[in-house]
């Protein structure tokens, strides 16, 4: 068997992989990125970027239907449903591109393809052929679709968000399991683009939403476009000629069993980590068979082993995966030198229309962090006059701040622009601003962002630091 030695080898290449080794070698040039599967990151190729192909075809589909309200008639619309998926695929191949060609740019040296485990501490045999030998190592594996195993019942029509952007063409028919980010994106995209659409999830979740409020109006609005059951009830899954035939508990009809010709499996995803013999790292591993780290430096223990992206299942975003394949290559590099870094403000988006926030601290975390020491402020998007101009006036905000300091802690949101209010708030979130800083940065009028304003205004006076507001805003401008 070949034999290597290297001063850093990298586990994966995905997002957090490849920034962890371009961080590597800042430090040295025995560098060694070993991939087991295709080049690309889950990004570019089966996450972020091909949803928001489909998901702007079906805003397209939804202006031109919703154009009525506006006096403007579209007469005779069509869905080419091949040509939806022409595009996706195309313009995702794009993005894949851009990433292939990052990767070609690694020097051949430290390019390694094939599957990679543990032999011993600091020993990786690669596809039974090479053996390394690894000062430090960077495990940045990434993640796999979670299916149950009553939904592999489907076999062949069965999908998930890595295998669904390769159809030719829209189906007819999908049920989707799990109102989580992607099940809600996809199936919300998928029901505007024709497709008829049944969402099924356990628990009562929508899209992580933590308060109750928020939550019974995103489930109100979903269910005015398909059926959607977040405690559901389902007997049975099985494939048939016709598709896959589901059976189910209605709430008025009883057991009812309904055809569809796909079923999307969105019911999470699982850190990469089977095929990597961690019995024999060394490393002490916690009750999911993840190994124990610090998410401030990647570090697993006191050992020369680093985690970064999905595979630690800590924060699967882009881009805390890019802080921690930076902070993980940093420390990898510079070993036995540990820093520790920084972590970003909280901040999750689902690109729904509309669309789902959360910034900072919320949900149970805010009673277990502050108590009774928090005051909440909301509004309420349906008389909010930017939103109204647009035919955009659904939604609700929710912010928290703290008694005493005032400080601004975080925020949920369903609502219009949410991905851009969502920003703004996580600014305020990272920068410790208080609610009153917050309210004396400008908002220009007419913009929906004055609903921000309104909420922030209702929570400086449940901090009893301002006054309440009046039925309107006499310096806001109409419907502000």
């Amino acid at each position: 068997m070949e034999q290597r030695q290297v001063d850093v080898a990298i586990i994966g290449t995905g997002t957090a992989g490849m920034v962890a080794y371009k961080a590597a070698r800042k430090h040295t040039d025995n560098v060694l990125a070993i991939e087991g599967g295709a080049y690309g990151t889950t990004c570019a190729r089966i996450g972020c970027m091909p949803s928001k192909l489909l998901i702007a075809a079906a805003e397209a589909a939804h202006a031109a239907r919703g154009a009525d309200l506006f006096g403007v008639h579209v007469n005779d619309l069509s869905i080419d449903r091949r040509a939806v998926m022409a595009r996706v695929r195309a313009e995702r191949d794009g993005f894949v591109g851009s990433v292939l060609d990052a990767i070609d740019r690694f020097p051949p040296e430290h390019r390694l393809r094939g599957t990679a485990r543990f032999v011993a501490p600091g020993r990786l045999v690669v596809d039974e052929r090479i053996e390394i030998e690894a000062e430090r190592i960077v495990i940045a594996t990434g993640s796999h679709p979670h299916v149950p195993a009553f939904l592999q019942a489907a076999g062949d029509r069965l999908l998930a968000n890595d295998t669904i952007f390769e159809l030719e063409a829209l189906p007819e028919s999908m049920v989707v399991f799990g109102p989580g980010a992607i099940g809600l994106e996809l199936g919300a995209a998928l029901s505007r683009l024709g497709v008829r659409i049944r969402l099924f999830g356990v628990g009562g979740g929508i899209g992580g939403i933590a308060d109750e409020a928020i939550r019974q109006c995103a489930l109100d609005t979903f269910r005015e476009a398909f059926p959607l059951d977040p405690s559901a009830d389902v007997k049975q899954v099985r494939r048939t000629d016709e598709g896959v035939a589901v059976t189910f508990i209605d709430p008025q009809q009883g057991e009812v069993t309904e055809t569809f010709e796909y079923l999307l499996a969105a019911t999470g995803r699982r850190p990469n980590l089977a095929s990597l013999a961690l019995e024999k790292s060394g490393l002490a591993l916690d009750d999911r068979g993840i190994p124990t780290f610090n998410r401030y430096s990647m570090q697993c223990g006191d050992q020369p082993v680093f985690m970064a992206g999905d595979v630690n299942a800590d924060a699967p975003l882009l881009h805390e995966a890019t802080d921690e394949g930076r902070l993980a290559g940093d420390n990898a590099g510079r070993w036995p030198e540990i820093r520790s870094g920084s972590r970003r403000a909280p901040l999750s988006i689902v690109f729904t229309d509309p669309q789902i926030i959360r910034v900072g601290v919320t949900g149970d975390l805010l009673q277990q962090r502050y108590g009774d020491g928090y005051a909440v402020g909301q509004v309420s998007f349906e008389d909010q006059g930017r939103s109204r101009v647009i035919g955009k006036n659904r939604g609700l905000l929710k912010v928290y701040g703290e008694h005493g300091s005032g400080q601004f802690l975080g925020a949920e949101m369903f609502g219009p622009a949410a991905e851009h209010i969502g920003h703004l708030l996580a600014w305020a979130v990272q920068q410790r601003m208080t609610v009153s800083q917050m309210l004396g940065m400008p908002f220009y009028h007419p913009v929906i962002e004055e609903g921000v304003r309104t909420a922030l205004s209702d929570l400086n006076h449940a901090l009893r630091i301002g006054p309440k507001m009046g039925e309107r805003c006499l310096d806001c401008g109409p419907g502000a």
